[in-house]
């Protein structure tokens, strides 16, 4: 294989008993030698870096990137379906596709236990740079740690509160004096944790890396973090400036074309704002189950996955015509797919899936060298700049600052566009409800198959109106909230009390 370059991975010491990166350019997956192996000895005195390396490998759980995490993030949604074959996973359907919510379910079970699990391990760093700062001067290395953590138990936190409302507020060591066994919080509480949080990452952070710590967080990060949670809380000021602050530092763009994004080559481009690190070769396994869990599910080569969350014919539906990001978005069923020429298999009585996620579809030249069909080897990405300037347009709308919003959204569209002046028409309108729906559109249209759709739905307050005109005519507003694992209130004794809905 020729001109074919691969960003390599950042792998967290947690899996790996010395810290270890990865970064080089190269003609071939496996032929190469990874450079800027780390250490124990490159590890600046008095950091945390070991540590903190261990929350990078566990964002690659089920509960923060795998089956789990896409239940509760996707398949809720109206552009997506539980998928696979008909047999399979009728439970998870049942749950998370026909809101028939119950108490005790292995996907909401383990999306609540790997969030308070890297809950844990952040608090456990945060707690120890803490006291050590009462006694002695800390390095910058260390006071960059302790942002990496806080930008953790915020992510975690604010997915928790959005999938559950009242939670408990675990933001000290577990020991066996002082248990973890805490009634839930208000929604309110648990967000001033995660503002601190965020407001201390954004502050301690760097603005970048040298290119061997490939991956790790940023300001950037931090800030477009907390231009998320302000968004989802209708504070459209806060969201407008983070979001800003972002879009003129100067250090993202839009100039990767969209059909290269979520190939392995657009792995950490240039509008990659936090993907969740993966590598995978022959002799190394530092993998997600990401593609994996959404790959097409057939036989043979075309045995790629499991075949769950599959986009369904309303998202197909939804783009505007010759949208090229339709054709980056929806792998087809019995179709030639591009840009690799393969003939994708027809869906079938027992695979009735007329559509696959293509941002999960990967190089058949790495197949090859790897020896898999999974994408064991792909990153997911978390959040992507273009998201972040449609926060920036949705709140620049909503506080009448129409040019503004117009010009965020025009630079999406423009992207997308490219040199097809036939298609995508610039956006013209200065009435605030058709810039609205304007915006909300391309939200979800540029946004299509990750991981904010469902949430959008609930904070708009349209996400009852539009789930059933979808076919999911059991949703309630109770169904905004998950009800709270059975397990862990039958573990609190009581302490833990179950969401309103549910008892």
């Amino acid at each position: 294989m020729k001109n074919r370059i691969i960003n390599t991975k950042y792998l967290p010491a947690l899996l790996f008993a010395l810290g270890t990166m990865f970064l080089c350019a190269c003609s071939d997956f496996l032929d190469r030698e990874p450079e800027g192996r780390l250490t124990n000895d490159d590890i600046p005195a008095g950091t945390h870096e070991n540590e903190v390396f261990g929350l990078y490998a566990a964002m690659r759980s089920e509960g923060t990137c795998g089956l789990k995490f896409i239940a509760v993030h996707s398949i809720r949604s109206d552009d997506a379906d539980k998928g696979s074959s008909v047999g399979d996973g009728t439970d998870a359907e049942s749950f998370f596709d026909n809101f028939n919510y119950i108490t005790d379910h292995w996907l909401l079970n383990g999306y609540w236990t790997d969030h308070y699990a890297l809950i844990n391990l952040c608090n456990n760093i945060i707690t120890d740079i803490e006291n050590e700062m009462e006694t002695m001067e800390i390095s910058q290395g260390t006071m960059i740690n302790l942002g990496e953590a806080k930008f953790f138990r915020a992510y975690s936190y604010f997915n928790l509160v959005r999938a559950f409302g009242e939670i408990p507020k675990i933001d000290f060591v577990i020991t066996a004096d002082r248990s973890g066994n805490v009634p839930k919080s208000s929604v309110n509480d648990i967000y001033a944790l995660i503002d601190d949080d965020l407001n201390e990452a954004a502050s301690l952070l760097p603005i970048s890396w040298e290119p061997k710590y490939l991956g790790r967080l940023t300001s950037g990060a931090a800030k477009s973090l907390q231009a998320k949670t302000a968004l989802t809380r209708g504070n459209w000021s806060t969201a407008l400036n983070k979001a800003q602050e972002v879009i003129n530092s100067g250090m993202y763009n839009l100039n990767t074309p969209y059909d290269v994004i979520f190939t392995e080559k657009g792995e950490n481009c240039s509008e990659s704002i936090f993907e969740v690190q993966a590598y995978y070769t022959l002799s190394e396994n530092y993998k997600t189950q990401y593609a994996e869990i959404q790959g097409v599910r057939g036989s043979g080569t075309w045995d790629m996955g499991w075949g769950w969350n599959t986009p369904n014919q309303l998202l197909a539906d939804s783009y505007e015509g010759g949208d090229p990001r339709k054709d980056a978005t929806l792998l087809y069923s019995g179709k030639i797919n591009t840009p690799y020429g393969e003939a994708v298999p027809a869906a079938t009585a027992d695979v009735p899936r007329a559509y696959w996620n293509k941002k999960v579809y990967t190089d058949p030249a790495i197949r090859a060298e790897v020896n898999s069909y999974k994408g064991y080897w792909v990153n997911v990405r978390m959040i992507r700049y273009a998201d972040v300037v449609l926060m920036a347009a949705e709140a620049a709308n909503e506080l009448g600052n129409t040019n503004d919003a117009l010009n965020y959204l025009e630079m999406v569209r423009a992207r997308a566009r490219g040199t097809s002046i036939s298609i995508l028409p610039k956006i013209t309108t200065t009435n605030q409800v058709e810039l609205r729906n304007a915006i909300r559109h391309e939200r979800r249209v540029e946004c299509g198959m990750e991981h904010d759709r469902f949430f959008d739905l609930v904070r708009w307050g349209i996400d009852v109106q539009v789930l059933r005109a979808a076919g999911k005519t059991n949703y309630q507003t109770k169904h905004r909230l998950l009800p709270i694992p059975q397990g862990e209130i039958d573990k609190s004794g009581g302490v833990l009390i179950q969401n309103p809905d549910y008892q």
